[in-house]
């Protein structure tokens, strides 16, 4: 994990210094490259690894065109985000577009190389099923939950549907952003907000920097963080920030209701990226023992290359992590009933 995390890296503090775990000559190059799609940072660790040896020109060759594929997409759906929102503006209908290509340029200084596999959308839930027809005007067909669904009552209990088109595009269409509406609940499409350029031309409505830090919390959380891409993304969002802004950002998740998947994110960045140096947080988040069971199970969930519906009770040990998100005996029922409703679901 550290060859690749290394390379990550790369993207967000540029090519000072040398690589902490520089790759060797001996390295199982094919597990290397296995273990880089798996976590879907592909295009991040292909610069990173272009001129600095001694990786096989296959290999290199192989990282390459799968980086360009990732910022030919990353184009289309930039494209797409735009004629989406002025379609959505037209009729009314307020979103936001959160993680994605808005998150990436944040966080990257290549944004394009970051691989997103759709749209994610924030409306809100009055909205959804007005946002679903529109979709459904531009092409995309509902996958889920499958049709004939009721798409307001699903709406109601679950934070997301998925949309798809022919030509390959998806839409994660949100009327929340947790799975537990006890979980960072005021943050809404009528949070605060900022505007990022994407691409040249294209701007595009997002969370705020505070809301969407204690959203990428959030989102690594409910899967305990099993690919690399999704810490990446959180520590190139907090690099070069002041330790001011970054004791202040975890404050304000601690307010808008990230509680324990923050403390998680960051001991995970902080292991992996060293995002807290110099910070008061890497001696106080660690204190409270359930958060470092979170952090240590996140450790687990990276360091097996597998997907959790490929291992022996690989998805119950991200869903008993979703548990301890919230102190309080309340939110461990909610959440465990959440769970059973949507697993008979």
């Amino acid at each position: 994990m550290k060859g690749p995390s290394e390379c990550c890296r790369r993207n967000f503090i540029g090519n000072e210094g040398a690589l902490a775990a520089k790759p060797g000559a001996d390295l199982d190059w094919p597990r290397f490259l296995a273990l880089v799609r798996f976590h879907r940072v592909q295009g991040l660790v292909s610069g990173a690894l272009d001129d600095r040896g001694p990786a096989p020109a296959g290999i290199l060759d192989e990282l390459s065109s799968d980086a360009r594929a990732i910022a030919a997409a990353n184009l289309r759906a930039a494209a797409e985000s735009r004629d989406i929102l002025d379609d959505f503006e037209a009729a009314g209908v307020p979103v936001l577009f959160v993680k994605g290509l808005t998150g990436a340029t944040i966080a990257y200084r290549q944004p394009l190389l970051k691989m997103s596999w759709d749209i994610d959308l924030l409306v809100a839930p009055a909205n959804a099923v007005a946002a679903a027809e529109r979709l459904a005007r531009r092409g995309y067909r509902q996958l889920i939950p499958p049709p004939p669904a009721d798409l307001g009552r699903w709406h109601r209990r679950r934070k997301e549907s998925v949309w798809v088109r022919e030509d390959g595009l998806h839409v994660e269409l949100h009327s929340r952003l947790a799975d537990n509406p006890r979980l960072i609940p005021s943050i809404t499409v009528d949070s605060r907000s900022e505007m990022i350029d994407v691409a040249p031309g294209i701007r595009l409505p997002t969370l705020a920097r505070e809301e969407l830090f204690a959203y990428l919390c959030v989102h690594g959380a409910s899967s305990a963080w099993f690919r690399l891409k999704w810490i990446t993304d959180l520590a190139g969002f907090i690099h070069g920030r002041p330790a001011s802004e970054i004791e202040r950002l975890y404050v304000r998740s601690q307010e808008l209701g990230a509680y324990r998947a923050a403390d998680q994110a960051l001991l995970l960045a902080d292991a992996i990226y060293g995002s807290l140096e110099g910070t008061g947080l890497r001696s106080s988040v660690g204190r409270d023992p359930v958060s470092q069971r979170l952090f240590r199970a996140a450790m687990r969930q990276l360091s097996d290359a597998r997907e959790p519906t490929g291992r022996p009770l690989g998805t119950w040990r991200i869903h008993w992590t979703q548990l301890l998100l919230k102190p309080g005996m309340d939110f461990k029922v909610g959440e465990a009933f959440r769970q059973v409703r949507d697993a008979i679901a």
